[in-house]
Parts: structure tokens; C-alpha cells; sequence
């Protein structure tokens, strides 16, 4: 069995353990004393953390020239945007019960609801044309399109850094992640050109 087979696996196992932690919890009362909150928080802090993860294999493929690991960033990114669903179910399931017009009003009322939205229709035609035939059927247009992936990593950064109202030591460190990874990528591109025209 390959080192990549293995990684696979206990990536897999492990991006399931907060879907299994929150099951358990709701059964066993460990669900604290707002369990809509608690479900909220934890679904969401997933759903980025598993997106930065995400934007992060591709410069550990580049700094450690182990190509396969791109094998990686499809799996990662489906859960991601697994948690992002369970995210927005919590908040239309469970906490407005499928109250439309109070839902409208939320989004357009209160700007961390406004960028979380936006956050969602950004992953949604990314998880949709991640199938490989969907990258074959649109050729280059599909990596033009999955550089959206940046824009909802800010866009879930800003959403987060919104919601909290106190403590800002999770964004910041957050928002510094996500400034690391786009620095890389930035200077990457650049260096890329650079090379190119030398």
C-alpha cells in the first residue's frame, strides 16, 4: 500500500471525526446549554479549517515536489464543502425552520449572514464541477473557475472574523493563514514569470 493510499484514509477518517463528535454529543446531552450554537460553530470552524487545508496542498506539493499530493486537494475540498452544508442546514433546519421570508430578512439585515451566503454560492459550482468529467468537459475554463476557491477563503475568513465578538485570537489566526497561502501563491506566480522572461 502506498504512503499516498495511507494518507488518503486517515485524512479521510479524520475530516469525519466532527461529523461523528457532534452525533455523539447530540445523543449523550454533550451538546451544552445552546446546542444550535455549539452545532454552528463547530460545522463552520470545520468547513474553514478543512478549506485552508485545502488551499495549502498545493504549496506543499511545490515545496516538497511530491506531485501526488494534488491527489489530495479534490477529497479535502468535498469536505469542506460537506461541513458548509451541514453549516447552512444548521442555520436553515434548525434554527429558522425553513422561515424564508425571516431568512431573507437575516441575509440582508446582518452582514456576516450577507458574506456567509456568498461564501456558500462561491463552493457550490466548485464542489459541483469537481467530478473529472467535469474538468474534462471544461479544459481550461475549470481551473479559471476553481480560483473562485480564494475568494470564498476570504470571504469565509471575513464571515468568521464577523460572527465572533470578542475573542479575535481564532481569526487572527485564521486571517493569518490564509494571508501565508496567498503570499505563496502570489509569489509563486511571480516567480514563475520572472523565470520565464529570464
Amino acid at each position: 500500500m502506498s504512503l499516498l493510499v495511507v494518507l488518503k484514509r486517515v485524512i479521510f477518517a479524520a475530516a469525519l471525526l466532527p461529523a461523528a463528535a457532534l452525533v455523539y454529543s447530540a445523543f449523550t446531552g454533550g451538546l451544552g446549554a445552546n446546542p444550535i450554537d455549539y452545532i454552528t460553530d463547530t460545522t463552520g470552524l470545520t468547513a474553514l479549517s478543512l478549506l485552508l487545508i485545502t488551499l495549502a496542498v498545493t504549496p506543499l506539493r511545490r515545496m516538497t515536489a511530491w506531485n501526488e499530493l494534488i491527489r489530495l486537494r479534490r477529497m479535502l475540498g468535498l469536505f469542506a464543502f460537506l461541513y458548509a452544508c451541514l453549516h447552512l442546514l444548521t442555520w436553515v433546519v434548525i434554527d429558522w425552520f425553513f422561515d424564508f421570508w425571516a431568512m431573507g430578512a437575516d441575509v440582508v439585515e446582518r452582514p456576516f449572514i450577507t458574506v456567509g451566503m456568498a461564501t456558500f454560492l462561491l463552493l457550490l459550482p466548485l464542489a459541483v464541477t469537481s467530478s473529472a468529467a467535469m474538468i474534462r468537459r471544461l479544459g481550461r475554463r475549470w481551473q479559471q473557475l476553481h480560483r473562485l476557491v480564494y475568494v470564498a477563503a476570504i470571504t469565509a475568513v471575513v464571515h468568521f472574523w464577523w460572527v465572533v465578538k470578542a475573542d479575535f485570537r481564532q481569526p487572527r489566526l485564521f486571517a493569518l493563514a490564509l494571508s501565508v497561502l496567498l503570499g505563496f501563491r502570489a509569489w509563486w506566480t511571480w516567480r514563475t514569470r520572472a523565470s520565464s522572461r529570464s
